[in-house]
């Protein structure tokens, strides 16, 4: 791990699974995508590279998921079921963390969220990944 970027601690919602990271750039890279797993996931991601990330306990108590190219790897508790990180298909380099499963960081923290074409994957099309679309959140007053 980069001893220069800040440790963020990520668990699962039972705790049964958690680990250390070190972001890409923070919050920075916050995005969803229009995938149809990721539609139907509805989590907001941040990107960590690999070798930043550091289970702490639990890795044996994950679930693997993998669909179309079998490329990206989506993992999930076994015992909660929830969505803590993948292994991205555009950069199978870089892991794609469940902002939600951060300490101290909530999906509503974001006021905007780009949402990039998983549908016209880069991977399928050749052309250059692309934002489709902002997610916003607006709190009632």
């Amino acid at each position: 791990m980069d001893d220069a970027k800040q440790i963020h601690n990520v668990a699962c919602h039972c705790g049964a699974v958690k680990f250390r990271v070190r972001l890409l750039d923070e919050l920075n890279t916050a995005r969803r995508c229009s995938c149809s797993f990721c539609r139907m996931r509805g989590a907001v991601v941040v990107s960590a590279r690999l070798s930043e990330m550091e289970f702490v306990q639990g890795e044996e108590n994950l679930a693997l998921y993998q669909f179309h190219t079998g490329t990206a790897k989506h993992y999930f508790c076994k015992t909660c079921g929830i969505y803590t990180h993948h292994q991205r298909r555009s950069d199978p380099g870089l892991y794609g963390i469940n902002a939600a499963c951060i300490e101290g960081v909530s999906p509503f923290d974001f006021a905007e969220v780009p949402v990039m074409d998983g549908v016209s994957h880069p991977s399928d099309t050749g052309l250059a990944p692309r934002v489709m679309g902002t997610l916003r959140f607006q709190p009632s007053p």
